[in-house]
């Protein structure tokens, strides 16, 4: 004679309905994860295995003062700067400021247009020795213009690929790391256009203040964002040699 009877509960539906709950969140959130880091694991993949990596500075390690901290110091500091140290609209926190070359102050032009068919990219407007990112591209620490022996380095903001609009300068350089050897970049400057081919593409660290020394031998144009995608830890550079004038 049995002493004991197991009587098998069936699962009221409330407690079936809470259980498959719980299963789509967490596959909703399992899905959000992935939607947001494999835009960074897959970038880091592709540089690893296409992009060159520069990380040896000409200048004294001792002497520059990591962006991290500058910007450390402006957030303490600086009241105005604190609201747009979280997405980096700022272009004077994307390299540190010792040991970096001096714009001079005979370059009046405030603005011209960028174009890069690669991207679909059409009449970027980019201000020259400006700072917000967040509403045009910026020519940073201007000496030279497009046309005239230096280098001119341009900044432009970027996000994850999911979030980009090509009409959104805070996304506009998403898809910079797309650019290959060989590609063109048009600069529309004062009634002149002239036609850069890109020479090479390669990873800094924002210590890496050499990438914006200027050389004098040709006309150079230096394409830079922050990457990986949705991040501020390494500068993408793309740079690129004036091939030649083109009549508008």
């Amino acid at each position: 004679m049995a002493l004991k009877i197991y009587v098998k509960h069936t699962p009221s539906r409330v407690r079936k309905a809470l259980r498959g709950l719980s299963y789509v969140i967490l596959i909703a959130g399992l899905g959000m994860l992935f939607w947001t880091f494999y835009p960074m694991i897959s970038f880091e993949l592709y540089a690893r295995l296409f992009l060159k990596r520069i990380a040896t500075s000409p200048l004294p390690e001792d002497s520059i003062v990591s962006s991290l901290e500058f910007a450390q110091s402006v957030y303490a500091d600086t009241a105005s700067y604190s609201n747009n140290l979280s997405d980096f609209t700022q272009a004077n926190i994307w390299f540190p400021t010792s040991n970096l070359p001096t714009a001079q102050n005979e370059v009046k032009l405030k603005h011209y247009t960028l174009s890069i068919p690669r991207l679909n990219l059409s009449n970027l407007s980019v201000e020259v020795g400006g700072n917000d990112l967040s509403t045009t591209l910026i020519h940073y620490l201007p000496t030279s213009l497009p046309g005239q022996y230096g280098n001119v380095a341009i900044f432009g903001h970027s996000t994850l690929p999911q979030l980009y609009n090509a009409k959104d300068y805070k996304t506009v350089f998403t898809y910079l790391p797309q650019m290959e050897l060989g590609d063109k970049i048009t600069a529309q400057v004062e009634g002149n256009k002239y036609e850069y081919e890109v020479t090479d593409i390669f990873i800094v660290d924002p210590d890496e203040v050499s990438v914006l020394e200027q050389q004098f031998n040709e006309s150079y144009l230096t394409l830079i964002t922050c990457v990986p995608p949705g991040t501020y830890l390494q500068r993408l550079v793309v740079k690129a040699r004036l091939v030649r004038d083109l009549p508008l």
